[in-house]
């Protein structure tokens, strides 16, 4: 017995690539990329062919990696990433196992965004701006021409707050939530107000209505606002999302990640559609009817906006809710009826139930905002939830929402083009 050998006895399991490519279900060539991404370590195996892997590493990165669909997944072999934030369950979310359209109506956006990101609540939180923050990203956002759409404004406004902050590269948890407190806010003071002679309340609904109405809000319309910003703040893995994720991943800050969800939001389907919505119920409105208008929509070939929603058979539990607070603002109720006239005409071919983004083309519709208005809510609220899945990923292995490419084009070798 060699003086080796009780040390070894005590050592991990090692296997080799080929077999650390089995567990991965991966090729030899993506178990070596693992290792140059820091994601795996090796050890060169006796004799110098080849390496070995620690067996219960890889088993771990592989469990990270895994893939599978959640129970009642209708799409077996979706992308799926482990998360402990939102669960889309049975027309029903929650936040964190909590009943989501619950907490937003019992407690503020900002009261709910720091249950999602702590897992704490914290009753009567608001959140401010550094006034140095808020006069950097002013200053970028006056600067831009006047047509320019709401997600590109809050876009310019997050990249000028990330240069007025030296710690923005700080990526600990404590040093996220410090940022998350302060953006949220920047990014809806750095907003122009609608009134010349506006005055911000305390509340970031009050704040962000100042920014998309001249009327004055009455108490019933800004609980509608402020519970809307609570029912948008998160719903799993969204494109934006998703795009966040990637983003943190690659262990960009959180102004960047922030960043990168506004990049895709601004799509027409995703943080744009309560526009189309809030467009369609002003024709109702000013045609007296939904027959022609949903008519016209159909015939143009395009879905009817606002109405569906891929993850909820039934009711869209987020439209529900701010349809009832709707209901208790007098000014709402001329668009209340287009919205129900839309719906029941609809549904005399499709039964397709409301989604949040026709309740909040109600919201934008009657009090006096722009057709634009929802995306700028849909933003301002989701930026919470685009935090919280930054500190989830930053506790993930990095890079490794990095999928393989599945190729397709002409083999190699192939001559080069001729000039």
């Amino acid at each position: 017995m060699t003086d080796q050998e009780p040390v070894l006895a005590h050592e991990a399991r090692r296997i080799s690539t080929k077999q650390a490519a089995e567990l991965l279900g991966v090729k030899s060539e993506t178990v070596y990329a693992y290792v140059s991404r820091g994601q795996l370590s090796s050890r060169r195996s006796t004799g110098g062919r080849g390496s070995t892997f620690d067996a219960k590493e890889v088993e771990a990165l592989a469990r990270r990696n895994r893939r599978e669909p959640a129970e009642g997944s209708p799409a077996v072999g979706t992308l799926s990433v482990r998360t402990r934030i939102t669960l889309i369950d049975k027309d029903r979310y929650y936040f964190r196992g909590v009943d989501a359209t619950e907490l937003a109506a019992r407690h503020s956006y900002e009261e709910v965004a720091e249950w999602l990101w702590t897992g704490v609540l914290r009753p009567d939180v608001t959140f401010t701006a550094p006034e140095a923050s808020v006069a950097v990203a002013r200053r970028a956002v006056d600067a831009l021409p006047e047509h320019t759409g709401p997600t590109d404004r809050l876009r310019v406004a997050a990249i000028a707050a990330a240069t007025a902050d030296p710690l923005r590269f700080d990526l600990s948890e404590q040093a996220v939530l410090g940022t998350a407190r302060t953006l949220i806010p920047t990014l809806v003071d750095a907003l122009p107000p609608k009134s010349p002679d506006h005055r911000d309340g305390s509340s970031l609904a009050h704040r962000l209505w100042a920014r998309l109405s001249g009327r004055e809000p009455d108490e019933a319309s800004l609980r509608a606002l402020d519970t809307a910003l609570a029912l948008l703040v998160d719903h799993d893995l969204a494109a934006s999302t998703l795009a966040v994720r990637v983003a943190a991943s690659a262990r960009a800050h959180a102004y960047a990640a922030v960043s990168a969800g506004l990049g895709v939001l601004e799509g027409p389907l995703h943080g744009a559609a309560s526009g189309l919505a809030h467009r369609m119920l002003l024709d109702v409105l000013d045609r007296g009817t939904a027959a022609p208008v949903v008519a016209d929509e159909l015939r143009a070939g395009r879905r009817v906006p606002g109405l569906g929603h891929r993850l909820y058979p039934g009711e869209d539990p987020r439209a529900r809710v701010l349809f009832g607070l709707l209901e208790e603002v007098p000014r709402a109720a001329p668009a209340l009826a287009a919205a129900r006239d839309v719906v029941d005409t609809t549904a005399r071919h499709v039964p397709l139930h409301a989604n949040v983004d026709l309740a909040l083309a109600v919201l934008t519709a009657s009090s006096g905002m722009h057709a634009s208005a929802g995306e700028t809510i849909f933003a301002v609220a989701r930026t919470a939830g685009w935090i919280a899945h930054v500190l989830e990923e930053y506790g993930e292995a990095p890079l490794r929402m990095r999928p393989s490419g599945h190729y397709v084009g002409a083999r190699p070798p192939q001559p080069l083009p001729e000039q």
